[in-house]
């Protein structure tokens, strides 16, 4: 009897599975367009064909992404704007002096014109080593990894050059954050679709671990992902291995348009639980 009990609880939750994924599917084809980013980072990437330039404005558009949207869109533009044409080229030509120069006067939040001149002369030293943000990180990759965060502990700690201190600009996942920044930095890199660019290569998309903040900490709650308060590294993994129930080797697909409800004025996030309760009833 109890075996019959625990077969029928299997298939209600297969059922329930397939289901799920099958509105999470209409979600995605129906908003993972380009014309629903705006107003996110993640739009920055796209004015940038070279991948050595994209994964630098990825880093920064990624790192400076907190606070009010608005503030975030005129900070990065100022950070990319001294930049351009080329964030490769103006760091491989700059020095740690001509960065503070640079930058003189800059400050987003808690992000100082010295944590930013310390952040942005990290990315100059990895390139110098690695060649490239990408070849360092696979450096500290390897495909036995359950996930990404054994390599996005070494690429954190290689992108702090020294005893300069960029503070939180660098993700620190040995501290028990979820990393939301890092971790929508590399979905940005790593997936390729209507809407995440792509670029970097050696990363398999199932490694991938969602980029999990209130925001979607509270999305994740409503679809029973987590039961976890606190949307730390923990919740993270948690939501990660559900998402990946439904689509086991691209765990972060449905972000984008998950997020798309409580980010874009004309997208409540209510709308979004009204969806998911009408579809799982």
């Amino acid at each position: 009897m109890r075996q019959l009990l625990r077969f029928k609880e299997v298939i209600e939750i297969n059922m329930h599975i397939k289901k799920l994924k099958k509105e999470l599917d209409t979600l995605y084809h129906q908003y993972n367009w380009r014309r629903y980013v705006h107003p996110d980072p993640l739009e920055f990437l796209y004015s940038y064909e070279e991948i050595r330039d994209r994964e630098i404005a990825g880093l920064i558009a990624s790192s400076l992404a907190y606070g009010r949207v608005a503030q975030i869109l005129k900070s990065v533009s100022v950070v990319l704007s001294i930049m351009n044409p080329s964030p490769y080229l103006f760091l491989k030509n700059s020095t740690h002096t001509s960065i503070n120069k640079a930058f003189e006067g800059f400050i987003h939040r808690f992000a100082s014109e010295d944590n930013l001149a310390a952040f942005l002369f990290g990315i100059k030293n990895v390139i110098d080593k690695f060649g490239s943000l990408n070849k360092c990180f696979l450096d500290g990759f390897s495909k036995d990894d359950e996930n990404i965060i054994p390599a996005m502990t070494f690429f954190s700690t290689q992108l702090i050059y020294e005893k300069n201190k960029p503070g939180h600009l660098v993700a620190q996942p040995k501290k028990g954050s979820a990393c939301k920044r890092m971790n929508l930095f590399l979905r940005w890199m790593v997936r390729e679709d209507r809407v995440d660019p792509g670029g970097w290569t050696g990363i398999p998309l199932s490694k991938l671990v969602i980029p999990l903040d209130i925001h979607m900490h509270r999305i994740s709650l409503a679809l029973k992902f987590t039961k976890r308060k606190q949307a730390n590294m923990a919740s993270a993994l948690e939501v990660t291995s559900n998402f990946k129930r439904l689509v086991p080797d691209d765990p972060v697909k449905y972000d984008f348009v998950l997020t798309r409800f409580g980010i874009r004025h004309n997208m409540d996030i209510d709308q979004l639980f009204d969806f998911l309760r009408v579809h799982q009833n």
